[in-house]
């Protein structure tokens, strides 16, 4: 039985405000999206407000599980501040949600300020320690990031972490890209992933490693159109609501650029550290700094800088071309005092097997470039091993 926006405002109608009228009449409701049974929305209130509608988040998200055809919801509740409210200029809007989220989703106390996606506010600086704790069974977390989008990030994160695979590790591959997620097309998974008792998702197995991605639950043409604090409840259900088991390593796609995913990782899991993927040239290299400096900024080791589409071999003569330039992102690696992790070329097998789902480390493990993503994962691995263990980052907040 399909499922539409109707029932489920019919569903929302029985539930109540604090103040006792229907919380659709409240004027407190996001867009409601309604994909394949899987159901998103937010609820925003008041920053005072926010332990009063707690409960009332809870109830709607299962009063939504309650109805015929629904088969998962996620429902996260923001807390704006008020106009005018606190000292200094109001917060930029990606930077004024909160978030009271299912699973343990980070929020700060009405008056400690907020944070802008860029790291930056209007108030002196405060430090404050995150409360962040492991995976249960999950060793080392690698993110794997870029400054921004349209540099190979996706496709350097499946083979690093099927390169990591080859090397004897238990890998899991966490899909944290919720606007753009690509994991789904790179390895060509279609199906949907399965429930453990009604409560946690089974991760999708392919290649050998344990996949998950928001990508599996929504249709591909889905616009993700989330406010910052649902991008937080997304990544924390994703990590924490997920029976990930025994892993040596959970490789994360992130999205590109600066924003509320990198900071929510940061703030709900202990990263072992962060690998910044970028292209040679000037224009890529600035945001690929940016992301150097984000990390080091919330105190996540840098394991290292890989240069994607270094060079282009033709493939009729073989003759190369720079065609972005080349040796960018090593010096930018030297300039910053971070590993250089390698080169991966612009070529066509690289291309054509990651459109099919068919990456070349899995499929075409005695070529020369699942050679190179291995060598990437090696250098990875060293790094992770020989890295200081750390409990949980201290992510300093200007507030």
């Amino acid at each position: 039985m399909a499922v539409g926006k109707d029932e489920v405002l019919n569903a929302l109608g029985r539930v109540r405000s604090p103040n006792g009228a229907p919380l659709t009449g409240e004027k407190v409701l996001s867009d409601i999206v309604v994909t394949d049974g899987k159901v998103f929305f937010s609820i925003t209130v008041d920053a005072a407000a926010v332990k009063a509608w707690e409960p009332v988040r809870a109830q709607a998200e299962a009063a939504v599980k309650a109805v015929p055809g629904v088969t998962s919801a996620l429902v996260a509740l923001t807390a704006e501040r008020a106009a005018g409210a606190g000292k200094g200029p109001a917060p930029s809007h990606q930077a004024q949600g909160h978030t009271q989220a299912h699973a343990q989703a980070h929020s700060h106390a009405p008056g400690q300020g907020h944070q802008h996606a860029h790291g930056h506010s209007h108030a002196p600086a405060k430090q404050a320690t995150g409360a962040a704790t492991g995976i249960p069974g999950v060793g080392a977390i690698i993110a794997v990031a870029s400054g921004k989008g349209g540099v190979g990030k996706s496709t350097t994160a499946v083979n690093l972490a099927l390169g990591l695979a080859a090397l004897g590790l238990k890998v899991g591959l966490l899909d944290a890209d919720i606007y753009g997620p690509s994991i789904p097309k790179l390895l060509a998974i279609k199906e949907k992933p399965q429930t453990i008792g009604g409560t946690r998702l089974k991760p999708i197995e392919k290649y050998g490693l344990k996949v998950m991605s928001i990508g599996f639950l929504i249709d591909e043409e889905t616009p993700m159109i989330w406010r910052g604090p649902m991008v937080m409840s997304a990544l924390t259900q994703m990590l924490r609501e997920v029976e990930w088991g025994a892993l040596d390593v959970m490789v994360v796609d992130m999205p590109p650029g600066t924003g509320d995913a990198q900071l929510t990782m940061a703030q709900q899991v202990p990263l072992k550290g962060a690998v910044i993927v970028s292209t040679p040239q000037d224009l890529a290299l600035i945001d690929a700094r940016r992301g150097v400096a984000m990390f080091k900024r919330v105190n996540v080791p840098v394991l290292g800088v890989v240069e994607n589409m270094s060079y282009f071999v033709c493939p009729e003569c073989n003759t190369r071309s720079d065609l972005f330039g080349h040796g960018g992102a090593r010096h930018e690696a030297e300039r910053q005092g971070v590993p250089f992790l390698g080169e991966v070329p612009l070529h066509m097998a690289i291309r054509e097997k990651s459109d099919a789902g068919l990456p070349v480390v899995a499929t075409e493990p005695d070529g020369v470039h699942a050679k190179i993503y291995r060598d990437i994962a090696a250098r990875v691995l060293e790094q992770i091993k020989g890295g200081p263990s750390r409990s949980a980052p201290k992510i300093v907040i200007e507030a």
